[in-house]
Order: C-alpha cells, then sequence, then structure tokens
C-alpha cells in the first residue's frame, strides 16, 4: 500500500497577551494572529503576513490577575471589562477565520508561535473552553525556538533571538501588542523555513 500524501500546512502565527501564567485562573487579555506561509511537501512559500491577520482584545474571565504581567501588554483592566469581546464570541470569529485563510490556501492550518509553549496553552483552552473546537486539532503547533535549535544544532535553551543569525529576525520591534508581534514572528517563521545553514561537517577525510 502507498503511503498516504500528507496535505499542505498552512502556518498562522499566533502570539497572546495574559495577565497570569496559566489560563483559566487567569485571563487571555489580547491575541493576534498573522498567515506566515504555506509548506506543501519541501516547499515552503513565505506570505505576507499583514495580508491575512486577526486581533481580539478580550474580557477578563476571572477577578486573579499578576500586575506584573498585565503590565507588559499596557491594556487597561478595567476597560477591558467593559469593552473587551465575550471570549465565546471571540474564539467562534477565530476559528471560522482560521478555516475561511485556510480553505482559501488549500491548506491545513497549523498554529506557530515564539515560543509556542505558552501561547498555546492559552489558545487551545480558550478554544476548547469556548466553543469546545479547534481549528487546529489537539497538537497542531510548532515552535519556533525548537525549529531554530533543531535546524542550528543549538541546545533549546540557546535558542534564543540574541543568538540567531541576524538574517532570520524580522526588522519589526517586539511590541508586546499581540498583533504586531504575531506579525514580526511570521516573518522569523518564513525565514527559519527558507533558511540553510551553514554546513557543520569536519573536511572530508
Amino acid at each position: 500500500m502507498s503511503a498516504r500524501t500528507a496535505r499542505p500546512s498552512l502556518y498562522i502565527s499566533v502570539d497572546i497577551e495574559a495577565d497570569g501564567p496559566i489560563p483559566g485562573p487567569y485571563s487571555m487579555i489580547s491575541f493576534g494572529a498573522a498567515v506566515a506561509g504555506r509548506q506543501d511537501g519541501a516547499s515552503y512559500t513565505a506570505a505576507d503576513p499583514e495580508r491575512h491577520t486577526f486581533y481580539r482584545e478580550l474580557r477578563p474571565i476571572s477577578d486573579q490577575y499578576v500586575p506584573e504581567a498585565l503590565a507588559v501588554s499596557g491594556l487597561d483592566r478595567d476597560r477591558l471589562l467593559r469593552e473587551g469581546a465575550e471570549p465565546a464570541a471571540a474564539m467562534a470569529e477565530f476559528r471560522a477565520w482560521v478555516r475561511e485563510v485556510s480553505a482559501e490556501a488549500g491548506a491545513q492550518p497549523g498554529m506557530c508561535g515564539y515560543p509556542a509553549p505558552f501561547d498555546w496553552t492559552f489558545l487551545y483552552w480558550y478554544l476548547m473552553n469556548f466553543g469546545g473546537d479547534s481549528p487546529f486539532g489537539h497538537s497542531g503547533c510548532l515552535d519556533m525556538k525548537t525549529l531554530y535549535a533543531t535546524k542550528a544544532r543549538v541546545p533549546l535553551r540557546a535558542a534564543v533571538k540574541g543568538r540567531m543569525p541576524r538574517e532570520l529576525l524580522s526588522a519589526r520591534r517586539h511590541t508586546h501588542h499581540a498583533l504586531e508581534d504575531a506579525v514580526e514572528q511570521a516573518e522569523l517563521m518564513s525565514n527559519l523555513m527558507l533558511w540553510t545553514p551553514p554546513s557543520t561537517a569536519g573536511p572530508a577525510g
């Protein structure tokens, strides 16, 4: 029996801002997404990360928050309590957007982040808690730190932007505005996917 052909992947860069370390006791207060690119087999095509984007600011879901975490985003919690989107409505809109851009690309959506674990934890929890469905499935995420560590053959803890070749980094600033950071990270994703690291092999004997 022939091997099943893998579907192309559409990588969607997601960045979230939260007011604490874990979802449930604490809240995701904003999130942004930008289409980074499409992979079909060994071929990767970068997208314009500003073309397809999504952004919402959310109403907090609990009274708990860590002041230092909240301060990172620069968002006003009182304003979010009054004006933030209801999480269930925002996640429904996000699911629809992910499926629309994925259908347009003829590809299966995958979330990517730098680093992905924190953002994925909040995103997946919100998708499942507010609607019970994730367009990425339960494991459709790619961590850019791991991608770099694997390609560069460095320990995971050494996979930091300050040690990456300059040509991999976006020229955009990291602002802690979720959409701006999602766009910045989409460029990093495409640069990583298209990067061929210098050979680490020694001279032939």
